[in-house]
């Protein structure tokens, strides 16, 4: 877990600076003395900027803007909660009106010309003497984070990693994707040209408009961000309200219960997560616990919009939740299961969890512990660990269950559906439907990854080679996994396969992550090569959420490049995210590279790609994955 003190340097709580004229200097200079200074230059809500910057004390630069200077100050000094130190530095000709800032609430003042070593001394003793306010201490909740090179993780702050539903370590790649496509190419700018300290306003979800102040130290490469939200206080305060769930455990659940159940009845909801277990064993139960407090977040979400009175939640058990309330809960049921249906962020990639809801309504003379029993009795649902899982894989394998759905690919000038990707989907009989990550996930566990790679792969080709004659013009994209490029004579294998099938090699293609293709560029590069002397296509999927690399793409054989869902979604942003997407666009075509965009969902999505010149798409704006007989009525219709 990061803590407060190590996103503020040494264990201090930040320092606000204020600074008409020189803030970036100002806040250079201070940096190398050991604060992280969250700096403006005007003094337009000083007193909100200070709140939210978490600092203790203040350093107002008043050199050649007395008056401003003192505006700053005294709205500082009225406010509810002032700096526990002002330090104010004024030129010589205004030493005579130093009363003036004393009155307004400045404790302390450094007249120029002064030098570097003076003003960190000034700042120094003005903090031995601050005693940190209440809601500034070191140990407050800060919006932060923090790089370290040696141990190449982004470090977020407890109450920042709250705000944004993520845990408190992560990736580069991953922290990145909390930002829109723009303002991840403006932040990659601001750091690659920051010297000591720079601040850069941004969008962050769900805090809105930021300033993130970015400070690098210089020795070990560190970099130090603090990020000051610029809404109203009262949104802030409701931002961090939210961020903190208010979960009842079991035992507070049973005397909530009992107590409601001497004024009427009680209606509960079950919840339950359906694979927990899963993220667990495939991630760690650091991993679990983030997703169930991700999922308490979600619960309170959702019925926060139900209105009042509030129902209390409970979490009872590993992936339990309990919900009660002295009314009908028959709204409340359906808003969770929706909010549990849309996938988490686990250690960066994105895992669809979904959940089971049931409700029950207490009986006369039910007490706390009956109506709990009764509601764990109607629990129909089986939950099956990842262990289970891979027990159960070879014979899912062998018995039929693993299956394959078909989503269309489209030609945007046109509108004909020109191609499918084949989606893996294993259909449980207890469980329902698990998608591809959960079957991989199952396959590591069991060692059977290569072995559900080819089956997936031989059941796509031989499921396509049988197709109906209204869609043998289709051509067939089937994903290949980093471990398969990895595999000695995995080429000559899949041709094999491709023949044994009989399905055309001309009309299939090869798709493999970005994240497949960096990992091992070399093998990759030699395996793409003999695939398209063999007459196959090879594309690179979910583009954008890897380290892209022009370099790479421009050694690789490629004939698509596929646009990842997120990055295809930006377009309809900021114009920052189209510039974006745009460029992606342009630099795929130069490069003669088709363009595919993944997750298109709406019309002015798709309108926006095809200005920019995109070739064709996939989403749900034209279909889920389907079965043969419903792409059948799809082209044919």
């Amino acid at each position: 877990m990061t803590s407060d003190a190590e996103i503020a340097p040494r264990g201090q709580p930040p320092l606000f600076v204020l600074s008409f004229r020189q803030r970036d200097e100002l806040a250079a200079l201070v940096a190398r003395g050991g604060w992280q200074a969250v700096a403006a230059r005007r003094g337009e809500a000083v007193e909100r900027r200070f709140r939210t910057s978490g600092a203790a004390m203040a350093l107002i630069d008043a050199r050649g803007a007395f008056e401003d200077g003192l505006i700053a100050a005294r709205a500082l000094g009225e406010a509810v909660e002032r700096p526990a130190a002002m330090l104010v530095c004024v030129s010589k000709t205004d030493l005579s009106r130093l009363g003036a800032l004393y009155e307004a609430g400045a404790t302390h003042f450094l007249a120029s010309p002064f030098g570097e070593e003076e003003l960190l001394q000034a700042l120094r003793f003005a903090a031995r003497g601050a005693t940190p306010r209440g809601s500034a201490a070191p140990g407050r909740d800060l919006i932060g984070w923090r790089w370290d090179p040696e141990r190449r993780r982004v470090q977020l702050s407890p109450l920042l990693a709250r705000l944004v539903d993520q845990p408190d370590s992560l990736t580069a790649r991953a922290a990145m994707r909390l930002l829109s496509a723009g303002a991840r190419d403006e932040l990659r700018g601001a750091l690659r040209d920051i010297a000591a300290t720079t601040a850069v306003v941004q969008t962050i979800e769900p805090l809105g408009r930021v300033v993130q102040h970015l400070q690098r130290d210089a020795r070990t490469g560190r970099l130090l961000a603090l990020v000051e939200p610029l809404g109203t206080p009262p949104d802030v305060a409701a931002l961090l309200r939210e961020a903190m769930p208010r979960v009842r455990d079991a035992a507070g659940a049973r005397r909530w219960i009992d107590h409601a159940l001497i004024e009427g009845p009680v209606h509960l909801l079950a919840i339950g997560l359906a694979r927990l277990d899963i993220v667990n064993l495939a991630y760690g139960r650091g991993a679990g616990d983030r997703l169930i407090q991700s999922a308490a977040r979600r619960i309170e979400e959702a019925l926060g919009a139900q209105g009042a009175p509030r129902p209390i939640v409970a979490r009872l058990d590993g992936a339990e939740f309990v919900v009660a309330a002295r009314r009908p809960l028959d709204e409340a049921a359906p808003a969770i299961e929706a909010a549990l249906s849309r996938p988490f962020v686990v250690e960066g990639e994105l895992m669809p969890v979904g959940a089971s809801v049931r409700g029950v309504v207490s009986q006369p003379g039910d007490d706390a512990a009956a109506l709990l029993r009764r509601l764990g009795e109607d629990d129909s649902d089986q939950a099956v660990s990842i262990d289970a899982l891979a027990v159960q894989l070879r014979d899912a394998i062998e018995g039929g269950q693993i299956e394959i759905l078909w989503q269309p690919q489209v030609a945007i000038a046109s509108g004909a559906i020109v191609g499918v990707e084949a989606l893996a989907r294993w259909r449980h009989p207890q469980l329902g439907e698990l998608g591809a990550e959960t079957l991989f996930a199952a396959a590591g566990r069991a060692g059977l990854s290569s072995t559900l790679s080819d089956h997936v792969q031989s059941l796509a080709l031989a499921r396509a080679a049988a197709w109906p004659a209204a869609l043998t013009a289709l051509r067939v994209s089937i994903n290949v996994t980093a471990g398969d490029v990895a595999r000695a004579g995995f080429a000559d294998r899949l041709l094999d396969r491709v023949d044994a099938s009989g399905f055309p090699r001309a009309r299939l293609t090869v798709e493999i992550t970005e994240s497949g293709l960096m990992a091992e560029l070399g093998e990759a590069s030699r395996l793409l090569a003999e695939l398209r002397r063999a007459g196959l296509r090879v594309a690179i999927d979910d583009f954008g959420t890897g380290y892209s690399s022009l370099a790479y793409l421009k050694a690789l054989p490629l004939d698509y490049l596929k646009i990842d869902k997120a990055l295809a979604q930006d377009i309809a942003g900021n114009p920052r995210d189209r510039i974006v997407v745009r460029g992606v666009i342009d630099m795929a075509r130069s490069l003669g590279l088709a363009v595919i965009a993944e997750g298109v969902e709406t019309d002015q999505q798709l309108e926006l790609l095809a200005a920019e010149g995109c070739q064709y798409y996939q989403g749900f704006l034209c279909a889920q994955p389907l079965t043969i007989n419903a792409l059948e009525a799809l082209v044919t219709a």
